[in-house]
C-alpha cells in the first residue's frame, strides 16, 4: 500500500506532538483513522517546502480538508489576519470551531449552499474581499486553486498555493505527483507542495 500525503495540522515543539487532520476517503485513511493508541505508524517528514510568513491584512482560504495546513499556518503568527472557510455543505466542515481560535485570526465561513455562514464559494467569498490583501495563501481542491489564482492575478495580489496532490515515495524520486509550471514540470512532493499562483498551471 502506497504512503498517503498529509500537511500538519498541528505541531508542538515542546512535546514532540504532531498533529494530521485525515478526511476518510479510502481504505488507506479509514485504517489510519481506526488506529489505537498502541498502534505504530511509519511516518516520513516534514518534506518539501511550506508556506512563507503570511504578512499583516493576509487572507487565508481553505476548501474542505484544505483546512490543515492553514491551521499551521495561522499559529505561526499573530499578526492580523483572516480565514475564508468554505465548503460546499455545512457537514463537510473539517475541523472544530475551537481550533481556530488564535491571536489576531478572523475567520469567516461559507458555504455553496448556505447552509453555515455566507453563501457562496470559496472564490466568490475572495472576490468580496481582495481588495487591500496582504497576500493570498489557499489550499483546497483545484478548481478552486484555479480560481484564487485568477481572481489575485486581476486583483494585483500576491498568492501562495498548496497543491493537494496523490504522491508514491514522497522525495521526488517516482515523478508520480509532477505538475505544470512556467518552468516546466515541478514535483509537488520535493519543490512543493507550496508554490507562487504565478508559477503553477492550473487546468
Amino acid at each position: 500500500m502506497l504512503p498517503r500525503p498529509f500537511s500538519i495540522y498541528k505541531a508542538d515543539p515542546l512535546t514532540g506532538e504532531l498533529v494530521l487532520l485525515i478526511e476518510i476517503k479510502g481504505r488507506g485513511t479509514a485504517l489510519l483513522a481506526g488506529s489505537s493508541p498502541a498502534d505504530k505508524i511509519e511516518l516520513l517528514g516534514p518534506l518539501g517546502s511550506g508556506f512563507p510568513t503570511p504578512p499583516a491584512g493576509s487572507l487565508l482560504v481553505a476548501g474542505g480538508a484544505g483546512i490543515a495546513p492553514l491551521v499551521f499556518l495561522a499559529s505561526s503568527t499573530e499578526v492580523p489576519q483572516t480565514l475564508l472557510y468554505c465548503a460546499r455543505t455545512a457537514g463537510l466542515f473539517a475541523c472544530p470551531r475551537r481550533d481556530l481560535d488564535m491571536p489576531g485570526l478572523s475567520i469567516v465561513e461559507a458555504t455553496d449552499d448556505g447552509s453555515r455562514g455566507e453563501k457562496g464559494t470559496a472564490a466568490a467569498v475572495l472576490s468580496r474581499r481582495i481588495e487591500g490583501a496582504g497576500a493570498v495563501f489557499a489550499c483546497g481542491p483545484r478548481p478552486m486553486l484555479a480560481a484564487v489564482k485568477e481572481i489575485c492575478r486581476q486583483a494585483g495580489v500576491k498568492a501562495w498555493l498548496s497543491l493537494e496532490e496523490r504522491m508514491a515515495c514522497g522525495i521526488g524520486a517516482c515523478v508520480g505527483c509532477v505538475v505544470a509550471t512556467t518552468g516546466g514540470y515541478k514535483r509537488v512532493c520535493r519543490d512543493g507542495p507550496v508554490f507562487p499562483a504565478e508559477e503553477v498551471i492550473l487546468k
